[in-house]
Protein backbone atom coordinates (compact mmCIF):
# COMPACT_ATOMS: atom_id res chain seq x y z
CA UNK A 1 0.00 0.00 0.00
CA UNK A 2 1.36 3.42 -0.93
CA UNK A 3 1.69 6.27 1.54
CA UNK A 4 -1.14 8.09 -0.21
CA UNK A 5 -3.43 5.06 0.15
CA UNK A 6 -2.54 4.80 3.84
CA UNK A 7 -3.23 8.53 4.30
CA UNK A 8 -6.60 8.11 2.58
CA UNK A 9 -7.55 5.40 5.08
CA UNK A 10 -6.50 7.59 8.00
CA UNK A 11 -8.41 10.64 6.75
CA UNK A 12 -11.46 8.46 6.08
CA UNK A 13 -11.26 7.05 9.59
CA UNK A 14 -10.90 10.50 11.15
CA UNK A 15 -13.72 11.87 9.00
CA UNK A 16 -16.53 10.45 11.14
CA UNK A 17 -17.43 11.87 14.55
CA UNK A 18 -18.12 8.45 16.09
CA UNK A 19 -14.68 7.21 15.14
CA UNK A 20 -13.07 10.36 16.55
CA UNK A 21 -15.05 9.80 19.74
CA UNK A 22 -13.82 6.20 19.92
CA UNK A 23 -10.24 7.41 19.54
CA UNK A 24 -10.80 9.96 22.30
CA UNK A 25 -12.07 7.18 24.56
CA UNK A 26 -9.03 5.04 23.75
CA UNK A 27 -6.61 7.92 24.32
CA UNK A 28 -6.92 7.58 28.08
CA UNK A 29 -6.50 3.79 28.19
CA UNK A 30 -7.17 0.59 26.24
CA UNK A 31 -10.78 -0.55 26.52
CA UNK A 32 -12.75 -3.65 25.72
CA UNK A 33 -15.26 -3.53 22.92
CA UNK A 34 -18.01 -4.13 25.48
CA UNK A 35 -16.87 -1.15 27.52
CA UNK A 36 -16.82 1.05 24.41
CA UNK A 37 -20.36 -0.10 23.63
CA UNK A 38 -21.41 0.84 27.17
CA UNK A 39 -19.89 4.30 26.70
CA UNK A 40 -21.78 4.78 23.41
CA UNK A 41 -25.32 3.67 24.35
CA UNK A 42 -26.83 5.37 21.30
CA UNK A 43 -25.06 2.82 19.06
CA UNK A 44 -25.57 -0.92 18.83
CA UNK A 45 -22.63 -3.30 19.16
CA UNK A 46 -22.55 -4.06 15.42
CA UNK A 47 -22.16 -0.36 14.59
CA UNK A 48 -19.36 0.08 17.14
CA UNK A 49 -17.60 -2.97 15.67
CA UNK A 50 -17.90 -1.54 12.14
CA UNK A 51 -16.33 1.74 13.26
CA UNK A 52 -13.56 -0.12 15.06
CA UNK A 53 -12.94 -2.06 11.84
CA UNK A 54 -12.40 1.16 9.91
CA UNK A 55 -10.04 2.41 12.61
CA UNK A 56 -8.14 -0.90 12.52
CA UNK A 57 -7.85 -0.79 8.72
CA UNK A 58 -6.33 2.69 9.04
CA UNK A 59 -3.86 1.44 11.65
CA UNK A 60 -5.27 3.69 14.36
CA UNK A 61 -6.53 0.87 16.58
CA UNK A 62 -4.82 -2.37 17.47
CA UNK A 63 -7.10 -5.14 18.75
CA UNK A 64 -5.84 -7.74 21.18
CA UNK A 65 -7.77 -10.87 22.15
CA UNK A 66 -7.62 -11.84 25.81
CA UNK A 67 -9.83 -14.83 26.32
CA UNK A 68 -13.35 -13.78 25.38
CA UNK A 69 -12.52 -10.09 25.50
CA UNK A 70 -11.24 -7.91 22.70
CA UNK A 71 -9.07 -5.08 23.97
CA UNK A 72 -8.69 -2.04 21.73
CA UNK A 73 -5.52 0.05 21.91
CA UNK A 74 -4.92 3.43 20.30
CA UNK A 75 -1.95 3.61 17.93
CA UNK A 76 -1.24 7.32 17.55
CA UNK A 77 1.73 6.89 15.20
CA UNK A 78 -0.36 7.28 12.01
CA UNK A 79 -1.79 10.54 13.39
CA UNK A 80 1.74 11.73 14.19
CA UNK A 81 2.79 10.95 10.62
CA UNK A 82 -0.15 13.00 9.29
CA UNK A 83 0.87 15.83 11.61
CA UNK A 84 4.46 15.74 10.39
CA UNK A 85 3.44 15.68 6.74
CA UNK A 86 0.52 18.11 6.72
CA UNK A 87 -0.08 20.08 9.88
CA UNK A 88 3.47 20.85 11.03
CA UNK A 89 4.67 22.42 7.77
CA UNK A 90 1.49 24.49 7.36
CA UNK A 91 1.65 25.66 10.97
CA UNK A 92 5.30 26.66 10.53
CA UNK A 93 4.41 28.55 7.35
CA UNK A 94 1.55 30.38 9.08
CA UNK A 95 3.77 31.28 12.05
CA UNK A 96 6.44 32.62 9.70
CA UNK A 97 3.87 34.73 7.86
CA UNK A 98 2.55 36.15 11.16
CA UNK A 99 6.10 36.95 12.26
CA UNK A 100 6.76 38.71 8.97
CA UNK A 101 3.51 40.68 9.31
CA UNK A 102 4.45 41.69 12.87
CA UNK A 103 7.85 42.94 11.69
CA UNK A 104 6.22 44.96 8.91
CA UNK A 105 3.67 46.51 11.28
CA UNK A 106 6.37 47.40 13.83
CA UNK A 107 8.59 48.95 11.16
Amino acid sequence: MSNDDADDLIFKALGHRVRRRLLDLLKAEPRTTGHLCDLLPELDRCTVMQHLGVLEAAGLVIAERRGRERWNHLDALPIQAIHERWIGPYAAYAAAMLSKLKQQVEA
